[in-house]
């Protein structure tokens, strides 16, 4: 068994370091929605329904799924920032920035009171 370990890992090492060509990239065939349907889903090495799989998908990244009603122009907007993809990315990163910069608002406004009070 540790033979057929070894040549694994040692398969999974070669493929790791092949850096995949234009044209071999090229050469895969898109994934299409029923190929999505048709996967196998596991959590942990068990098979899994797709419930659970989102659940560990979204404990593993810390990330919560919603539903959110956005204007078509903000979307546009962060989808042409993205180039069409990670627009979502994007769009929370936009949200914290948000959060973090009234959290830096309030700071400053405490100290300035502070400095204030004691001059």
């Amino acid at each position: 068994m540790t033979a057929k370990l070894n040549a694994i890992r040692s398969n999974l090492r070669k493929i790791d370091g092949h850096a995949v060509s234009k044209k071999e990239y090229e050469e895969i065939p898109e994934m299409t929605d029923a190929d999505v349907r048709r996967a196998s889903l596991r959590v942990g090495g068990k098979p899994a329904t797709r419930e659970e799989f989102a659940w560990a998908v979204g404990t593993r990244t810390g990330k919560q799924r919603v539903s959110i009603m956005l204007d078509t122009a903000v979307v546009e907007f962060f989808k042409a920032k993205a180039g069409g993809r990670g627009y979502q990315t994007l769009i929370n990163q936009a949200l914290q920035f948000a959060m973090t910069g009234e959290e830096i608002e309030v700071m400053l406004r405490r100290v300035i009171r502070e400095e204030m009070a004691h001059g």
